[in-house]
């Protein structure tokens, strides 16, 4: 890097949102440069050594369905070298007694370079007997669910989550759908409890305790927790297996990586190991970053892949802030999406006893197992994983991806993704959390073994447990070690998220946008706050954000 080096625009944080940002900055005909702390580029979308030579395992993000967002599209990642399968088999679940559920993908993605969708009756007609075994009205309840996703839920979601939140007064898309009685949302379910919403859809423990437990994975949140209709909508599709399972060929790592290239193709330079301490500012503006390792940037704008609190508080620690952002940037909720992110090498894949009577059991791309009891997740779940490090009775959700890419694993060997939840990083001390984990591996396989009889330590190669306090190293913007960024529940949703202030991805100087999680539409690979940001800034200089027009308007719309 040269001494005189400018940028129209410099990205601080190469995680996902970074490498997408990037993307269509520099299609908009922007320099741009982006600089990253770690070695990899992605953030949350990273992979590597997994728990035994030969493996390959993600350190965070796993179920990925990269292949919604219109970067996949826009720069043509299959191209670049990102990869999908997808199975007709979803989300399923095994329940203690042996009984079980599998849902089958009612869109099926027919264009791997697109990501384009078609409607599958033959998967809709499996899924309802699947429902139907245990409940008729929950099977009905499905094929009308449908209809509604279909028509109403599915175009209102896509707007929802590509389009920045509109002020306070001005209906969201997904608040245009409430009071509808076409849709199917009423006023109440935007205050109504994970377990309420739960009790108000379905009637059988079956959904029911899938529900809740796949909706703690969608939105890290529990029982007593208000999802808001962004949880909502976005929790009962994959629930119900309306859209597409998939799994990244060489893992989420590949996500990042096509980025990049298609970054690189676009005149986009990457820095890693480039740590940014500062955002320098003059004049009331930002002029350019100073790098920890020393030497300074200078650019037109800068755009932060890193949270608020981070962003104003640290990187912008020159610049006076109102007192009232300050106190609700430092009071952030982020006890919520805490995980255990367990990579477990096996001699051979989990065979489970349910698919005796089932036997489309066992190739799930997002397979639950767990006990049938809606109650428990309501009332003692959270508790005793507050209380303990982890539940008494585990709720396991598990993926074994080297079903559908035996690359990540030696030749007839397998790798188990798995994912239960946990407490925040401060509830315990580094001592405690290394005996945490080692209690969970030790309950993990006592209890999958109920469930898959081959699941003994003898099938068991190594496993390797990652833990909030892991995750909060390795990802300082995910505070307290959970994936989301700042608790996903209602208050912390939409034109709320992270503050009121501070939600539509501009900051306290008119040229520093951030495009983190941290705000609208939150936690998740394929989440829009990068695309919503890109978009406040082609706005703000006058450009079109779905073409590329050049940088005509930079400088005197940075100044």
């Amino acid at each position: 890097m040269a001494a005189d080096t400018r940028y129209d625009v410099v990205v601080v944080g190469g995680g996902h949102h970074g490498t997408i940002i990037a993307c269509y900055l520099a299609r908009a005909g922007l320099k741009v440069g982006v600089f990253e702390r770690r070695i990899h580029f992605g953030g949350g979308a990273t992979s590597g050594r997994g728990p035994a030579p030969g493996f390959l395992m993600n350190y965070c993000s796993h179920w990925t369905r990269f292949y919604g967002h219109p970067a996949y599209r826009d720069f043509n990642l299959q191209v670049e070298g990102l990869h999908y399968v997808f199975p007709d088999e979803n989300e399923g679940m095994i329940f203690e007694d042996g009984s079980s559920f599998v849902g089958y993908s009612a869109f099926k993605v027919v264009d791997h370079a697109t990501g384009r969708q078609e409607y599958s009756q033959p998967n809709v007609d499996r899924t309802y007997q699947q429902i139907k075994r245990f409940s008729q009205r929950d099977a009905d309840t499905y094929l009308d669910l449908l209809e509604k996703y279909s028509r109403y839920w599915k175009p209102a979601f896509g707007r929802h989550r590509f389009t920045p939140p509109p002020p306070w007064g001005t209906p969201d898309p997904l608040e245009e759908l409430v009071g509808r009685p076409e849709t199917g949302i009423e006023p109440v379910h935007q205050f109504m409890t994970l377990s309420q919403l739960a009790y108000d859809f379905f009637e059988s423990p079956e959904l029911r305790t899938l529900f809740m437990r796949a909706a703690s994975t969608s939105t890290g949140c529990f029982g007593d927790d208000v999802i808001g209709l962004q949880g909502l909508i976005h929790v009962l599709p994959l629930v119900l297996s309306f859209e597409a399972g998939a799994i990244a060929i060489g893992a989420s790592q590949s996500i990042s990586d096509a980025l990049v290239a298609a970054g690189k193709k676009l005149g986009v330079e990457y820095f890693s190991q480039s740590e940014v301490d500062e955002i320098l500012v003059s004049g009331g503006k930002a002029t350019g970053i100073r790098l920890k390792k020393g030497g300074t940037i200078a650019a037109d704008i800068v755009v932060s892949g890193l949270g608020l609190p981070q962003t104003v508080l640290r990187l912008m620690r020159s610049v006076r802030v109102n007192d009232r952002i300050v106190h609700r940037l430092k009071n952030i909720h982020y006890d919520r999406g805490q995980l255990f992110w367990v990579n477990a090498a096996l001699h051979e894949p989990p065979r489970y006893a349910a698919a005796d009577t089932n036997p489309a059991v066992g190739p799930q791309p997002r397979l639950l197992w767990g006990p049938k009891d809606p109650d428990y997740l309501a009332t003692r779940y959270q508790p005793e994983i507050y209380l303990k490090g982890h539940a008494d009775r585990v709720y396991a959700f598990t993926s074994v991806d080297t079903l559908w890419d035996p690359s990540r694993a030696p030749a007839g060997k397998h790798l188990v993704g798995v994912e239960e939840f946990t407490a925040p990083r401060r509830l315990f001390s580094s001592a405690q959390w290394g005996d945490i984990k080692e209690s969970f591996k030790t309950k993990l396989i006592d209890q999958w073994q109920r469930y898959a009889p081959n699941m003994t330590r003898d099938n068991v190669i190594a496993i390797n447990v990652i833990g909030p306090d892991n995750i909060e190293n390795m990802h300082p913007d995910m505070v307290e070690g959970g994936y989301s960024e700042g608790s996903t529940m209602a208050s912390q949703l939409g034109r709320f998220r992270p503050i009121p202030e501070l939600s539509g991805y501009r900051t306290i100087l008119n040229n520093v946008y951030t495009c983190s999680s941290n705000l609208h539409s939150g936690s998740g690979i394929g989440r829009g706050s990068s695309l919503n940001c890109f978009r406040i800034i082609a706005a703000d200089l006058g450009l079109d954000p779905d073409a590329a027009r050049g940088k005509q308007a930079v400088s005197a719309a940075a100044g």
